[in-house]
């Protein structure tokens, strides 16, 4: 490979995206080289399952015993177990798309046994016709996919804290997930229902033990929100909302109701526990911060990470997630010097609209001490804000809406920490 191919683009041995796509481009100290004659002997060579017959077939597929360790890690309430959450762990996953069954969760009060024979959908309020839906008649009306994430308000709050938080970055960034939904529109539906002209919000509450609700714009629900049915092609999972779950794209996840029972149409929002003792911060001029239920520009470097190890000096590929609940993410630029000079990465097709998009640039380990963060661009021109940008704006009371540069600091030996810089 010439020498002008692998120019750096940035400090800190940053190269051109592009060289992703040339020929030649060489990962040397990732393969071993051999002779003819030891390249025969690796022809020959059998291992040991390949003399006997393999497993048979199974009703439902599972992952290898030998990614085990590729798993949510759960954090529940002592006291009351059905009340927590899991992480999604992006540090172990590729692609832009989340496997259902590492989706992550938040419950308040465990995963109800819903049977869906006996579950229904009630719209009702300021209608003109008060419906009830089952499962079976929602089957049966015409659907569509939105392919998205839904990320929960409070994902990565642990970096509002001094001291930056030492583990992996699913389990720091992990409430984010991203999967194809497919269900009604709901613009359907109250179309049925007839809203009535007071008409300006909707409370949407599940079916679980805390019967949890959020109060919804109406504009929002009629513009884009779906009620559905099936998570990346099957029937969604009892721990993320079977049998009905509420899609709202682009907006904090606590507004995805799981396990869907009534939607009622108001004047006003219902001002539950959820969009007042929580989900609301006071800000630095006095004022607070309430139904903030955008989720900003977000991206995150995956690999390499904390909880990786460089073996040795040579070319790597930087990869991670980027995501807007505004629309695309048109720009990823990462950095290998703490932010003092930035390079654009390649953004993996299809880019969607409030989706996970999945960005890579390769780059060059020259041995020494390296700072890689990341930051994302979406289409209406927001910027991925520095850490202290953030605090700046929101104060040190927040818990919510976290989406500052994450940094991870890369010693001489490899090993990588979080770090604020």
């Amino acid at each position: 490979m010439s020498a002008d191919l692998e120019k750096p683009v940035a400090g800190g041995g940053l190269l051109d995206r592009r060289l992703f796509l040339k020929k030649g481009l060489s990962f040397s100290v990732a393969a071993l080289t051999v002779d003819s004659a030891s390249a025969a002997d690796w022809q020959q060579a059998r291992s040991p399952w390949m003399n006997e017959p393999g497993e048979p077939f199974s009703n439902y597929g599972r992952p290898s015993s030998h990614e085990r360790k590729t798993i949510r890690w759960v954090m529940a309430n002592s006291m009351a177990p059905g009340n927590g959450v899991s992480w999604t762990p992006l540090h172990d996953l590729e692609g832009m798309m989340t496997p259902n069954g590492l989706h992550f969760e938040r419950h308040h009060n465990g995963v109800p046994k819903i049977d869906p024979k006996q579950h229904h959908l009630l719209i009702h309020g300021l209608v003109d016709n008060a419906l009830v839906f089952s499962v079976d008649a929602l089957l049966r009306y015409p659907m569509t996919s939105f392919l998205g994430f839904i990320e929960c308000g409070g994902n990565s709050n642990a970096g509002w804290r001094e001291q930056p938080i030492q583990t992996q970055a699913g389990y720091f960034h992990g409430m984010a997930s991203c999967s194809e939904w497919t269900g009604v529109p709901l613009s359907i539906l109250l179309d049925e229902a007839k809203t009535k002209s007071g008409a300006q919000w909707v409370i949407a509450e599940g079916a679980d033990a805390s019967v949890m609700n959020v109060s919804i714009p109406l504009d929002k629900i009629l513009d884009d929100c779906l009620i559905a049915l099936y998570q990346n092609g099957e029937r969604i999972r009892p721990e993320n909302g079977y049998p009905l779950r509420l899609i709202v794209p682009g907006w904090e996840g606590v507004t995805h109701v799981k396990w869907l029972r009534r939607l009622r149409l108001t004047d006003k929002p219902v001002m539950a526990r959820n969009e007042t003792a929580k989900y609301t911060e006071l800000l630095p001029s006095g004022k607070a911060r309430q139904f903030s239920f955008v989720m900003e520009a977000k991206s995150l470097i995956t690999n390499p990470s904390f909880g990786h190890q460089l073996a040795q000096p040579g070319l790597y590929q930087i990869s991670g997630l980027a995501w807007s609940g505004r629309g695309k993410i048109v720009k990823v630029e990462v950095s290998a010097d703490g932010g003092e000079t930035w390079a654009e990465a390649a953004l993996q097709e299809p880019v969607l609209a409030k989706c996970f998009t999945r960005f890579r640039i390769p780059w060059r380990w020259r041995g020494g001490m390296a700072v890689l963060k990341s930051r994302a661009t979406d289409e209406t021109g927001y910027l991925q804000p520095e850490r202290e940008t953030l605090i700046e704006q929101r104060g040190r009371h927040g818990y919510f809406h976290y989406n500052a540069v994450v940094s991870w600091a890369v010693s001489e030996t490899g090993e990588i920490s979080h770090v604020y810089r």
